[in-house]
Order: C-alpha cells, then sequence, then structure tokens
C-alpha cells in the first residue's frame, strides 16, 4: 500500500512536470514566432525572433553552468521534510508563475519598446530556467534516494515516466483545441483562430498543473535510510564539476544521450511546424499526441519486461534503430496524413526506454561514483540528466528559431507561400541533421558506457561491504 502512495504520488508529480517541460521546450517558440511578432514589417519580425532566439539560447546555456552546483545545494540541504521536498515545491511554484508572465507580451512592448520587453523577457526567463532547475533536479534525483536496489529503481523510473509521457503527450492532444477555445471565449474569434489571450490561458493550465503535480510527490514519497546513503558528507561547490568529471560512466553517457536528446528535442519541436506549415493540417496534429500518449503508456509498460529479457545496453541502441526506421518513412511520406501519423509512432515509440535506460544509468552511476571517489553525490550526479535536456533544449530552440525563419514559416504565412529551396531546409533541419547526431549516439553508447545491471549489482555488493567493515571498526 505504502509503495502504491509513493508510485502515484511520483507519476503526479512526472506528469506535471513534462507537461511542463513540453510547453517550454516545444510550444513556447511557436507562440513567440506565430503570435509576438505578426505585424506588417517582415524584417522586424525576423530581427525580433532571432533576439528572442539568442536571449533564451544564451540564458540557457549560461544558466546548465550551475546546474551542478545546483545539485550540490539540495545535496547540503538538510531539513525534517528531506532534501529534496522543499526545493521541489519553491521551484514549482516560481517557474509556474514565470511560465505565464513570458506567455505574454508585457503590455504589449514587444512593439511599443520592444528594447524594454527584451530585457524584461530576458529577466523572467532567467528567473524561471533557474528555479525549473530547482525542481527539475529536486524531482529526478529522489530516485537514488527512494531505493538502492536497481529493480525498485526501475520501477520508480517506470512509473516515474509512464506520468512524464501523459504528461508530456496530453498537450499536443489539447493544446489547439484549448487555445481555440480559450480564444473564443476571451477574445470572441470563430473558427480556429488562436490569439494571445489564448495562449496565455493555456499557459496558466500547465502552470497550474506542474505545482499541483509537485505538491502531490512532496506529500506522497519517503526517502529510504540505509548504510549506503548514510555514508554521505558535504559537497563543496568548487568540487561539484570533479564530482562529475571523475565518473568516466557518467560522462560517456551524458555525452551519448546529449546527442540523442538533441535530435529528439529538434525533431520534436518541428512536428507542429511540420503540420501547420507543411501539410498544413493543424487539426491532425491533435492525433499526433493521442498516439504518442497510447504509444508512450505500452512502451513504458513494457520497460520492466523488456528491461530484464534484454538489458538496457539492447534497449537504448535499438531503440535508436527503430527511430532512423521512423525518420525515413517521414521523408517518404509526402503529404499521405495516414503514412505520416505511422512514421510518429514508429519514430516515438522506443523514446521512453530509451530516456529510461539512460535514467536508470545515470541513477546507478551514484553508487558507481561512490564506490569509485570515496563519496555519494545523489543531486550533483542525477543534475547531469536535467542539464543534458536542458542544454539540448536551448541548442534546439535556437535551432527551431532559425529553421522557421529560414523556411519563411513566420507570422501568417501559408503552405503554399513556402518554397521548394525553404522546403527542403526545413527538412535538413528536422530530418538530414538528427539522423547523423542520432547514429553518431548509438556508436558511442556501444564502444564507451559499460555500466550494466550486473555490473552495479557487484558495485552495491562491495559498497555495502566495505561500509559495513568500516562502520565496525570505527565501532
Amino acid at each position: 500500500m505504502e509503495h502504491t502512495k509513493q508510485y502515484s504520488s511520483y507519476a503526479a508529480g512526472a506528469f506535471g512536470h513534462d507537461m511542463f517541460y513540453a510547453t517550454l521546450s516545444t510550444y513556447l517558440m511557436l507562440f513567440v514566432t506565430s503570435q509576438l511578432f505578426d505585424t506588417s514589417d517582415s524584417a522586424f519580425n525576423a530581427r525580433m525572433i532571432g533576439y528572442v532566439t539568442l536571449l533564451m539560447t544564451a540564458i540557457r546555456l549560461v544558466e546548465i553552468i550551475f546546474d551542478p552546483i545546483i545539485g550540490g545545494a539540495v545535496d547540503n540541504t538538510n531539513t525534517k521534510w528531506g532534501k529534496f521536498k522543499p526545493w521541489l515545491l519553491i521551484g514549482a511554484g516560481v517557474s509556474s508563475i514565470m511560465l505565464v508572465i513570458i506567455f505574454t507580451n508585457f503590455g504589449g512592448l514587444t512593439t511599443k519598446n520592444p528594447t524594454l520587453y527584451l530585457i524584461l523577457f530576458g529577466i523572467s526567463f532567467v528567473v524561471l530556467d533557474i528555479f525549473y532547475s530547482f525542481k527539475d533536479i529536486s524531482f529526478w534525483s529522489m530516485l537514488p534516494a527512494l531505493s538502492v536496489d536497481s529493480k525498485v529503481r526501475a520501477k520508480f523510473g517506470t512509473i516515474g515516466r509512464f506520468g512524464s509521457t501523459l504528461g508530456a503527450q496530453s498537450v499536443p492532444i489539447f493544446i489547439f483545441p484549448l487555445i481555440i477555445w480559450l480564444s473564443q471565449t476571451f477574445s470572441g474569434t470563430t473558427g480556429d483562430e488562436k490569439t494571445r489571450a489564448g495562449w496565455l490561458g493555456f499557459a496558466i493550465v500547465v502552470g497550474a498543473v506542474s505545482f499541483l503535480g509537485a505538491l502531490a510527490t512532496a506529500l506522497g514519497t519517503k526517502e529510504q535510510k540505509n548504510i549506503i546513503r548514510e555514508d554521505t558528507e558535504r559537497t563543496r561547490f568548487r568540487d561539484v564539476f570533479k564530482v562529475i568529471g571523475q565518473n568516466d560512466q557518467l560522462m560517456w553517457l551524458a555525452l551519448s544521450y546529449f546527442l540523442f536528446a538533441l535530435s529528439y528535442v529538434v525533431t520534436n519541436s518541428l512536428m507542429a511546424y511540420y503540420f501547420q506549415y507543411v501539410l498544413g493540417n493543424t487539426s491532425a496534429f491533435s492525433m499526433v499526441g493521442v498516439i504518442t500518449a497510447i504509444l508512450g503508456i505500452i512502451s513504458v509498460s513494457l520497460f520492466p519486461t523488456v528491461v530484464v529479457l534484454i538489458k538496457r545496453r539492447a534497449i537504448y541502441v535499438g531503440g535508436i534503430a527503430m527511430m532512423l526506421v521512423g525518420y525515413l518513412l517521414f521523408l517518404f511520406a509526402g503529404q499521405n496524413i495516414v503514412m505520416v501519423l505511422i512514421a510518429v509512432g514508429i519514430f516515438f515509440f522506443p523514446y521512453p526506454m530509451i530516456f529510461l535506460a539512460a535514467l536508470m544509468t545515470i541513477t546507478d552511476s551514484v553508487e558507481y561514483g561512490q564506490l569509485k571517489n570515496g563519496t555519494r553525490n545523489e543531486s550533483v550526479t542525477l543534475s547531469v540528466r536535467p542539464l543534458i535536456d536542458k542544454l539540448a533544449g536551448a541548442i534546439a530552440n535556437s535551432i527551431v528559431g532559425l529553421a522557421a525563419v529560414h523556411s519563411g514559416m513566420i507570422g501568417n504565412a501559408k503552405p503554399s507561400s513556402i518554397s521548394s529551396g525553404e522546403l527542403f531546409n526545413f527538412r535538413t533541419y528536422m530530418f538530414y541533421a538528427p539522423i547523423v547526431l542520432i547514429v553518431i549516439a548509438a556508436f558511442v553508447y556501444m564502444l564507451k558506457v559499460t555500466l550494466t545491471e550486473k555490473k552495479h549489482a557487484e558495485v552495491v555488493t562491495e559498497l555495502e561491504k566495505k561500509l559495513t567493515a568500516k562502520k565496525e571498526n570505527q565501532a
């Protein structure tokens, strides 16, 4: 009963967390390119979109340097509620408020005073990114604190990914219908027209769900106490990068996962543009959410069984091979909606399993690093995964902005206004370049990542013997 409560609470937090992430990483740029700068001056529109894109990318690239330091702050926290929950709630509250703020035009400053708008947007985005990092790191670095058993961790990771998959894939299901309904309600529009008021209402809904999910996790989960977790000491901020750099398995996995995440986020972020500007069928985009939500549930549910049968290595590499098949179908689908949706399904299905394989390996690297370096650093180690996702997201945002401008997909552009050259540019951004990155990711994993489930079990056994002997000698 206790485990059921913890699993459901963790899943609820993951649902809101990934709904927030999907909105921030995928749909914020669509809001910027289609709503904020839609004046008759196309040069001004393109220039401002470029400035906002550059600003977001620069902020995220600078801020991710501090993620391990944020992880160190979480590791050094000691309260009666544990070290994760206070940061989880604070991060969720502040980031949700800031999400709503950046989905506005700051009272018309986008056209009245563009310079002031950029300054205020930059400040707001910095605050959002910092507190989102506290939430992200706190949430996922709870995994090694909930259990040191790889099998139990796999269950928590699986149910967490189940919730996050539902959260992320619910966004493409309801985003356009919700924005259209809110636009009609508050702006008096008709048909499928989308307004800034509709987008703002959408952001408010996402922010509320994110905070409530974090509250459920804080109230429903419990940190485990054992001899391995008791062997901790305060991490000096100057040592946090040293902790990461000395963990070779963590570093190689980080490189592979970054290449994989970047390719996936770029393709996924351009999907809405693909349906709106290439296929000219935004109504069919909701089917993407339905398909990926259903397949995501199936994929996550199968993970515990599949990982027992073929282990993480085969899931990671085999999953990438399946995604390549999806890319090929995209390239040959043309305007055929049915084939496009089949390509979406094949491309997305292995993604949750690949994510879980990477997450479990990063989680197991906590004990690997503890045995190798003599110190246990849960949040510092687990901060690498959100750091990579944010780095991939930052670069992807920049790529999406460039793709939109270089492909003529800004403002009130229609599919008929996209030239063949611009369409080739778009395919390069969405398909060709990501294919190269994802292939390299598979090779790095195959050649350099050796921390298997068997290896981790050996590490835990050796750690327990070492720490038990140390405790007996001190007695």
